[in-house]
């Protein structure tokens, strides 16, 4: 897996991961890369900062560490992410149908033509999303966990 900081042509700044460096690539080209916060298809990669980690200072019993003058609560997403992912959420399981577990079935009937064209969304295991990927299948992950609703 790889993370990817991307940007859209609107300014917004998203993370994503990947399957590969390959997957983005195949998604990305097939316009299935959307931004996060407004939708937009045209995405792009970030300039990312790397992760490094900070050296370990060994601290002698008697010391004790600085604390953080103002501590960062990083649990808490910012309101504007939270109230974008509200209503991206809302609008998707308004103008989509949930298809459950059979996400990955129906998606493919319907690529093969087997099912009428719709919008859905539902749930599939890493290793179906990535077969649909592979064969062609136009879809995307959500950034958050389908309602369990009844079909």
């Amino acid at each position: 897996m790889i993370q990817y900081a991307l940007k859209c042509s609107q300014g917004h700044a998203f993370d994503s991961w990947f399957q590969s460096a390959a997957a983005y690539d195949k998604l990305a080209g097939a316009g299935m890369v959307v931004c996060a916060i407004c939708g937009d298809a045209c995405v792009e990669k970030a300039i990312m900062t790397p992760r490094v980690r900070p050296s370990r200072k060994v601290v002698a019993r008697s010391e004790t560490p600085a604390k953080e003058e103002n501590p960062v609560e990083m649990s808490v997403p910012p309101a504007e992410l939270e109230k974008a992912l509200s209503e991206l959420r809302r609008k998707v399981e308004e103008n989509s149908d949930y298809v459950g577990k059979d996400f990955a079935s129906e998606a493919r009937k319907m690529h093969l033509g087997d099912a009428p064209e719709r919008a859905i969304y539902g749930e599939a295991k890493p290793e179906d999303a990535k077969a649909l990927i592979e064969d062609g299948v136009p879809v995307a992950p959500l950034p958050f966990i389908p309602s369990r609703k009844s079909n």
